[in-house]
């Protein structure tokens, strides 16, 4: 069976920043905006969804053009992708769930994985290949701080970056529990602003995402 071997690289990746920002990119010129956006108001892990048809060249660039950033491909949800995104250039990966074939997958994959969940079984499953670090989706509607609260006594080694649902209001909620170094969500990548190219709002709420306190590290 498959045992994960990048536990050290994923905690630190989660350790960059409170935020990890997830990016739907119209175009590679945009997710290049972004990403140098995010950067400047001092978000580093940047997850680019493999949602549109740009994400794998936008994550190229992104490899290329900005050098704080630790960019990753999210939205992993079948094994030939993983490869994929690895030769685009992304530096870790993250799924919105870990079936079976996925799961196994991951475990063997050359760069940092974190894998979705949304259940105490499914978190199980995935710590029995050797992960340490999850992500839990959809966060809001799972069940939230309350289920993060409830699943630190019975699996202490567990650490979540709960995603979905979650903004700048919610956020310290979650980053106040023991086993959320992290979590994942777009507020700071408004539509109305992308829209307009306004990439300095982006910059200050970022900012604003960066200077969160959390109790994890």
């Amino acid at each position: 069976m498959p045992h994960y071997p990048h536990g050290r690289e994923t905690a630190a990746i989660m350790a960059l920043a409170p935020v990890i920002p997830v990016l739907t990119v119209a175009s590679v010129e945009d997710g290049l905006a972004q990403a140098k956006a995010l950067v400047a108001g001092g978000l580093y892990a940047i997850e680019v969804t493999l949602r549109t048809p740009s994400a794998l060249e936008a994550i190229k660039a992104i490899a290329k053009n900005v050098p704080k950033a630790v960019v990753g491909a999210g939205t992993i949800v079948s094994a030939d992708q993983i490869s994929q995104a690895v030769a685009a250039g992304a530096k870790f990966l993250v799924s919105p769930g870990a079936p079976a074939a996925l799961a196994k997958a991951a475990a063997q994959s050359p760069v940092p994985f974190l894998p979705g969940c949304a259940t105490a079984s499914e978190a199980m499953a995935l710590r029995e290949l050797g992960f340490r670090a999850l992500k839990l989706f959809p966060a809001e509607a799972a069940g939230g701080v309350k289920l993060l609260a409830s699943l630190a006594a019975p699996l202490p080694d567990l650490r979540f970056c709960p995603t979905g649902g979650i903004d700048l209001q919610k956020a310290p909620e979650y980053l106040k529990l023991p086993n959320v170094p992290c979590v994942g969500g777009s507020w700071m990548l408004q539509k109305a602003a992308l829209a307009a190219g306004d990439y300095l709002a982006v910059e200050a709420l970022s900012r604003d995402a960066a200077g969160l306190a959390r109790t994890a590290a």
